[in-house]
């Protein structure tokens, strides 16, 4: 294994024991954490850019994700529960089955992004996914039908959005001609490069969850 791999999974560790830790305590500590992040990220999206219009938009954006996380975290925290491993589990499935397979590359804007790593973040969120619904959280009959076609559909989309959010981001820094949004997480880059996938995906799934 190394070093820059040992690096990533000690961050990768270390960063999501403490994001569970605050998701689970809520109230301010957790509103804390949110802002925290958001100010991060604010930050890193004005590196990325060079046009006040983008730079405009994407703040909006990134106030509209993150109030959606603070909404969901409040209102539905299993429901909440469920995005965030869908994202966590969408990453570490692209990430792992891309390394192993490789195989050919997905699109140009992200030359990491493999199809195998595509398969991969889909297969890993439907197991985690149903794991969590089977022993942890039979309360999302309130949303759907145990294991129906629409869990499943739903499963598909937020990981593609998740996709989607990661790819977005890789574009910005294509056009910067950078690697990584910032230096903060060893191994991973800057705060966004971490979360890109995750802010889309939660954001659409409130409006999914406001749909319902």
């Amino acid at each position: 294994m190394n070093h820059e791999l040992i690096k990533r999974l000690l961050t990768s560790i270390i960063v999501a024991f403490l994001t569970f830790f605050f998701i689970f305590q809520g109230g301010l500590i957790f509103n804390i954490f949110l802002l925290c992040v958001l100010f991060i990220s604010f930050y890193e999206w004005l590196n990325l850019q060079s046009n006040k219009f983008t730079s405009f938009v994407g703040f909006i954006f990134l106030i509209a994700c993150f109030l959606s996380a603070y909404i969901l975290r409040n209102e539905n925290f299993n429901f909440f529960l469920l995005i965030i491993l869908i994202s966590i589990s969408s990453d570490i499935g692209g990430f792992i089955f891309g390394k192993i397979f490789k195989g050919p590359k997905l699109i140009k804007i992200s030359p990491n992004k493999t199809y195998a790593g595509t398969f991969g973040s889909f297969f890993l969120t439907i197991i985690f996914s149903v794991i969590y619904r089977l022993y942890f959280d039979p309360s999302l009959n309130k949303f759907f039908n145990e294991f129906s076609i629409n869990f499943f559909v739903f499963i598909f989309i937020i990981s593609t959005i998740n996709q989607i959010g990661d790819l977005v981001i890789s574009y910005f820094k294509r056009l910067k001609n950078v690697d990584d949004t910032g230096t903060l997480l060893p191994g991973h880059g800057g705060v966004l490069d971490r979360i890109d996938g995750m802010i889309f995906a939660i954001f659409f799934s409130y409006m999914f969850y406001l749909f319902l």
